[in-house]
């Protein structure tokens, strides 16, 4: 019968009116099936998300991401990038792998490459997207079609305001959506619909007085608390950034070669942070503790065969080379850096060679000093715990 949504493909009466309700659980039920984490509801209502995007854009905190203003309000207006939307469904998707070598002992070894924890495994895009679409069928088979559109970081939408309107979490003083009861290793995505479905309490917010996150960035990207300047932040510059890293900049990312996740280590919350659930997201090519001159010693081919399926893939080799020239000048100057370094001294791109002869020089140089690593932030410092 109509309503009762046992995902049987049924037809709903014109005279029979939807159980939006019943709908709404048999979502979040589908969705734990499927393997999210957590399902939530959210209606399209995003002022005061706007104001706040819209004030960020204006500092320059965007850096060379053009395509943020580019899309103007569509991204905080859901009904003006897919024309009916009324209602979103926000999906978690956990992706710590919980067998990688620990963090904190990677970052430690600075012969070692440090690659954001998310990034290991295989790209989320393609894993989130193909369960979201698998939900949406899901609905369509128990109501009929449905105007509705995925998304897994794919279009401008404000995914962590959403999420936290559903219920899945908070926004964080770093800006990474937080959940109280699973930290904030996962992965959003969305499904607008163009049904008015009841929406889930948003959560309230639980950072407290803490601000751990704040001085733990290397770079001091987290300029106040809930303001992030993307043109200081890691995951930008390694991922994001084409051309050249800010000299100033290049000491403090250590050996991070793709990413950052310092502000979420520090982060008292992630003490609940639950494993992946999915094997897509364990370790690939044993890129959790990789020796940066093996990294740096790969081919393009080699690149392309080590990050097959992987987000890493898309910035390139040209940029991965940068990004580990730069941790290979920030590493101990052994004889085989040194000689890894030498080796790509002339290599046919201008990019390499300029971040290659930056490396060594820090090297002749030998002193921290010398590199002219940039102060990072200097926030009220102080011990954290969760609060309530």
């Amino acid at each position: 019968m109509f309503g009762h949504y046992s995902g049987m493909t049924v037809t709903a009466p014109a005279t029979v009116a939807l159980d939006k309700a019943g709908l709404a659980d048999a979502i979040r039920r589908w969705g734990a099936e499927l393997g999210f984490g957590r399902v939530g509801i959210a209606n399209v209502a995003l002022a005061e998300d706007e104001a706040h995007f819209l004030d960020w854009l204006a500092a320059g905190f965007h850096g060379e991401m053009h395509y943020m203003a580019r899309h103007g309000l569509k991204r905080s207006r859901p009904a003006e990038l897919v024309p009916g939307t009324v209602s979103c469904v926000s999906v978690r998707l956990d992706y710590w792998p919980a067998e990688a070598a620990p963090a904190a002992a990677v970052l430690a070894d600075g012969s070692r490459g440090y690659v954001s924890r998310y990034a290991l495994g295989r790209d989320y895009h393609k894993v989130l997207r193909g369960r979201l679409a698998r939900l949406a069928a899901r609905i369509e088979q128990a109501v009929g079609p449905v105007g509705h559109r995925v998304f897994t970081d794919s279009a401008p939408v404000l995914e962590k305001a959403l999420a936290r309107n559903a219920g899945l979490g908070w926004i964080g003083k770093h800006t990474n959506l937080i959940d109280r009861d699973a930290g904030s290793y996962f992965f959003l995505g969305e499904i607008y619909l163009d049904i008015e479905l009841p929406a889930d309490p948003p959560s309230s917010a639980h950072c407290g007085s803490c601000s751990a996150c704040i001085p733990a960035c290397p770079t001091g990207a987290i300029v106040a608390p809930y303001r992030l300047d993307a043109r200081r932040c890691i995951s930008y510059l390694t991922i994001e950034l084409k051309g050249s890293i800010p000299t100033p900049l290049r000491p403090a990312l250590g050996n991070r070669v793709y990413g950052c996740d310092d502000c979420q280590l520090v982060c008292p919350w992630n003490k609940f942070a639950r494993a992946a659930a999915l094997p897509d997201f364990r370790v690939r090519h044993g890129l959790d503790a990789a020796s940066l001159v093996e990294l740096f010693a790969w081919s393009e081919a080699e690149f392309l065969a080590h990050t097959e399926g992987s987000a890493i893939r898309r910035i390139g080799h040209e940029r991965w080379l940068r990004n580990v020239a730069v941790a290979l000048g920030n590493a101990p100057g052994t004889p085989s850096v040194l000689a890894a370094l030498a080796a790509r001294s002339d290599h046919p791109s201008a990019l390499v060679r300029e971040h290659v002869a930056w490396a060594l020089a820090a090297h002749r140089a030998g002193t921290p000093e010398a590199r002219a690593a940039a102060p990072p932030l200097s926030p009220p410092a102080g011990g954290c715990a969760p609060r309530d």
